[in-house]
């Protein structure tokens, strides 16, 4: 692992890293802030996955994370959304597929076999990563969350993994891409054309084949111009009350999808996980 930049904060400590992939088989670069708890003792990890668009930095610059992470202990690690590279297939004309819009999936159909597998990266190998150079990192005590692509890899992973995740929470996530504007056409060329392949990752086909967490915590910004053809938040609250499982959804008056939306709630959000981790 290399270290790309260390900087201190709150206390803590903010850095930037770098590792050669066995799952992407690219370089994935990474953030991690350690808070001030992290120096002498173990502490809680909370992972951030990031949306459409974006890198590792969006949320590490923008999403002001780093004073409550200190006031509760928390260690904040925000992987990089997709597998980057010259020689990674990619439509770079097209923001809704390929580098930046990995969905947090492991691709079956060639050519993206090869490097996009998010699922994997994010469910395997950065943790073993995480384990093995940052002592301070308490893995018995994990939680995640993101926003928009971001929050529906937190909500299909906490799914997938009960017993790993304590705690669950997204940003104006897609909640059921497998309708959604945005993510039909990536699902196709990532998965194939067989729509039963794509129920392993949308959350609400998750839920209704019996997949189970113990609650979600979902703030989505009234304003938000993808509101109804991309994130339609209210077929995860169908979905979380026919299968039982408690949801506080938030909806926020005024609010986009923005990061002035996500750093206006990321307290909250850091505390809610906090009391359960």
């Amino acid at each position: 692992m290399e270290t790309v930049s260390t900087a201190k904060a709150h206390g803590g400590v903010q850095g930037v890293y770098r590792h050669d992939s066995r799952e992407t088989k690219t370089p994935m670069t990474f953030s991690v802030f350690v808070p001030p708890q992290g120096v002498t003792g173990k502490v809680p990890v909370l992972w951030y996955l990031s949306g459409l668009t974006c890198t590792h930095a969006n949320v590490t610059e923008k999403g002001e994370f780093r004073a409550a992470a200190a006031r509760h202990g928390v260690m904040i690690v925000c992987p990089d959304t997709s597998p980057r590279g010259d020689d990674v297939p990619d439509e770079k004309d097209n923001w809704q597929f390929g580098s930046g819009a990995a969905f947090y999936l492991d691709a079956t159909q060639a050519p993206y076999d090869r490097n996009y597998r998010m699922y994997s990266y994010i469910a395997r190998e950065l943790p073993e990563l995480i384990a093995e150079q940052f002592p301070a990192a308490d893995l018995s005590r994990q939680g995640v969350f993101g926003h928009s692509m971001g929050g529906h890899g937190a909500l299909t992973l906490a799914l997938k993994h009960p017993e790993r995740f304590k705690s669950c929470s997204a940003f104006a996530p897609i909640v059921q891409p497998s309708t959604s504007d945005w993510s039909i056409p990536a699902l196709t060329k990532f998965l194939g054309a067989d729509e039963a392949a794509w129920r392993a990752y949308d959350a609400t086909l998750l839920i209704a084949d019996g997949k189970k967490f113990k609650e979600f915590l979902v703030d989505q910004g009234g304003a938000d111009s993808f509101l109804d053809k991309g994130l339609k938040p209210w077929l995860l609250e169908a979905a979380c009350r026919k299968a039982g499982i408690p949801l506080t959804l938030n909806m926020r008056e005024g609010y986009d999808h923005s990061y002035y939306f996500i750093s206006s709630f990321m307290a909250d959000h850091i505390a809610w996980h906090a009391a359960r981790l």
